[in-house]
Order: structure tokens, then sequence, then C-alpha cells
């Protein structure tokens, strides 16, 4: 069982940054892709970004790339969403995810992933 506990959104304005935390506790962390979502009302879930067990892949979603950067500190059990450069576009509710147990690559739809944290706030003002 792993349970993913988000933070870091909040209000920010056109051009500014924010680095976003997802805090995972299980003993199978270190090994399964992590990705992060984002979500609009209205909309479906949109993948982000993911990474692979150790951190050392990791892929962007075309809407993002070259803006937000994911990645993984395996000691302190937390994955992180730089996000750089931010638009009024990337307001959204932010989720965290991870892979089931064995799952050690990249996941990039929804259906890739087990478990899900609660989600956090991005708002982006312009």
């Amino acid at each position: 069982q792993v349970q993913l506990v988000e933070s870091g959104g909040g209000l920010v304005q056109a051009g500014g940054s924010l680095r976003l935390s997802c805090a995972a506790s299980g003993r199978t962390f270190s090994s399964v892709g992590m990705g992060w979502f984002r979500q609009v009302p209205g909309k479906e879930r949109e993948f982000v970004a993911a990474i692979n067990w150790s951190g050392g892949s990791t892929y962007t979603a075309d809407s993002v790339k070259d803006r937000f950067t994911i990645s993984r500190d395996n000691a302190k059990n937390t994955v992180y969403l730089q996000m750089n450069s931010l638009k009024p576009e990337d307001t959204a509710v932010y989720y965290c995810a991870a892979r089931n147990s064995g799952a050690s690559g990249l996941g990039y739809t929804i259906y890739n992933y087990h478990y899900w944290g609660q989600g956090t706030q991005v708002t982006v003002s312009s």
C-alpha cells in the first residue's frame, strides 16, 4: 500500500515558479515509477510528467516541456515537480501518482498508475 500527499501548490503570477512535492509512504516507493497529472473542471485528467524508479529516465508532456522538470529523492520517499515560466493555462489541480508494485518504468496514462494523492491546486494569474 502506498499513500501519497502533495504539497507546494498555490497562487502565482504568470512567469513565476512553484515546486510541488509528493511525499510517499510505503516500502515500494523506491522501486516503482511515479508521475504527475493535472485536471481542470470538466476535463479529463492530463498527463504532465513521469519518472522511473531510479530517476534515470523521465518524460514530460509537450505542453510543459522545457518548463517543468520531474525528479525524485528515494532517500526521502519524495517526488518533485519543478514548474517554471508558469502560464495561466497551467492552472489546475495537480495529482501525484504511483505505479503498482513491480512497475518500475515510465507510465504515460492514468491507467498505468495504481495510487493517487488528493491533489494540490495551482492557480496562475495573468
